[in-house]
């Protein structure tokens, strides 16, 4: 079976049916067919973060892309083979190209 993607509009809908509408999470995960377990996780990164929560695949937060840059800049040379394998590993996942 392949793994469901949301929209970052579907999350936000579906925090707001939780938050704003007083629905229940085993009704809104009912309504939705997403895990129960799927919301709570969306609404703590929505309460933690609201602007940035959901950025998207292929997005970073700013505090992630300024780590992935100053990796890439060598800023963090003194573990170097360490954090490389860590910047190559965020690289595939987060940046373009």
């Amino acid at each position: 079976m392949e793994r469901r993607r949301f929209t970052r509009e579907f999350k936000l809908e579906a925090v707001r049916l939780i938050r704003d509408r007083g629905v229940s999470y085993a009704q809104a995960s009912a309504d939705l067919k997403v895990h129960p377990t799927q919301l709570r996780n969306w609404v703590r990164a929505f309460a933690d973060d609201p602007q940035h929560a959901f950025p998207g695949q292929g997005q970073m937060k700013p505090e992630q892309l300024e780590i992935a840059r100053q990796l890439a800049s060598g800023f963090y040379s003194h573990s170097r083979g360490y954090l490389s394998f860590l910047y190559a590993r965020c690289r595939a996942s987060y940046l373009p190209g």
